[in-house]
């Protein structure tokens, strides 16, 4: 991918996610089914502009804000969820170069993302003590270079990256991030992601056998945790985003379906309700079902915006009050995507539930994307900032 268009402002940022996510939908349950990589819709997305749409103006980028940001995952994942995904990292990794990438840095990447290139990411490790214990290292070599060591798992967008930007610690144990082209030598992507959900997202594993790292491809990432920082929230955000399209994707296939397929209960019509749509007790349902969605999506928006707020005069105080309403933003559209998933199955009927028919990816990946952290945390933190002005802490997952 050499060129891409170039996205002048969120109004037309969000135009394009909708054509997009129109475009997506229409193959997300065959590529589901047959677990068919979705390279050609990737490419569609790079060319469209939408992945530069956070590069800074000064760097010719639309600079778009947080809300828009969540409103582009949103649709996107309310078409394919896996699709969706693939994204998250590079719109995270592109936030680390605005916040601690040097002039040159910046420059180069983002002139890079603006042509179309994409970020991947290789950053958790399997079988550590816990999420946060890396064993990936940088370590210097006598011309001034480095020279990276490790094994990632969960690395989404990695097999379809220009770039893949690697966490990893220094031998004085501070965190860094590494961008390392694809092609690297000693870089290896495997594609064994085997998820009961999100199966077209090749989460697959990273290989790091001495891959050689020029020191101007490396960010102080420990830097961002020093101070007030909208890193962790962004991050979530989008996650939150994700969730919440998944709940209105599940709600618009449910209300397809049973429009189109599903029979009326006999009793239903011996009542004179002719179709399942007119059955009383499925209006009640499908109601409540909205309702969720749209609290899902209102608390989205609030979050994105107090994001925006806080990006515009970041204290400690604003930092904080962002992450919790991204915080409260993501047990919301944890809970409302995992239940419209199941819901689908029992407003729309046995047939809902044939393989064939494909509505159960919504449930498969709202189960497996609402693991990426626990949602248990999130309340806990909540609920400390809520009765004792306690901040969340500033670890990056907030």
């Amino acid at each position: 991918m050499s060129t891409a268009h170039v996205i002048a402002d969120d109004e037309e940022a969000l135009a394009v996610a909708a054509a997009l996510a129109a475009e997506f939908r229409e193959g997300a349950a065959e590529r589901d089914a047959r677990r068919r990589l979705p390279h050609t819709e990737l490419d569609r997305l790079s060319a469209s502009g939408l992945l530069a749409v956070s590069v800074p103006a000064e760097f010719g980028g639309a600079d778009v804000g947080a809300d828009t940001l969540a409103g582009i995952f949103r649709r996107l994942a309310a078409a394919d969820a896996s699709l969706a995904q693939i994204p998250q990292s590079h719109f995270v990794y592109v936030n680390v170069l605005r916040r601690q990438g040097t002039d040159e840095q910046r420059k180069f990447f983002f002139g890079e993302v603006l042509a179309g290139r994409r970020l991947g990411n290789a950053q958790s490790e399997a079988g550590t003590r816990h999420v946060q214990d890396l064993r990936t290292r940088l370590v210097p070599r006598p011309d001034g270079s480095y020279v990276l060591d490790g094994v990632k798992h969960y690395s989404t967008g990695a097999l379809f990256a220009d770039w893949i930007p690697v966490l990893a610690r220094a031998r004085d144990d501070t965190l860094h991030v590494a961008y390392v082209p694809r092609d690297a030598p000693g870089l290896t992507v495997i594609d064994d992601w085997d998820g009961m959900g999100q199966r077209t997202t090749a989460s697959g594993t990273v290989h790091l056998e001495s891959v050689p790292v020029p020191a101007d491809r490396i960010v102080p990432h420990h830097l961002t945790f020093r101070g007030p920082q909208l890193h962790g929230a962004i991050a979530q955000l989008l996650h939150a985003a994700i969730d919440t399209g998944i709940a209105a994707g599940a709600l618009a296939e449910a209300v397809e379906f049973v429009r189109a397929k599903s029979r009326p209960w006999f009793e239903s019509v011996e009542e004179g309700h002719a179709t399942a749509a007119e059955d009383p007790l499925l209006i009640q349902q499908f109601g409540e079902l909205a309702i969720r969605v749209r609290t899902a999506e209102a608390l989205l928006r609030e979050a994105a915006r107090t994001v925006d707020a806080a990006d515009a005069d970041l204290t400690d105080d604003s930092a904080a009050a962002a992450s919790v309403a991204v915080a409260t933003a993501k047990v919301a559209a944890a809970q409302a995507a995992v239940e419209l998933g199941s819901a689908l199955f029992e407003v729309a009927g046995t047939r809902s539930a044939l393989d064939s028919a494909g509505l159960h990816r919504h449930w498969r990946d709202a189960r497996t994307h609402t693991l990426h952290d626990p949602a248990r945390w999130k309340v806990q933190h909540i609920g400390r900032y809520v009765l004792n002005g306690t901040r969340p802490p500033r670890h990056g997952l907030l």
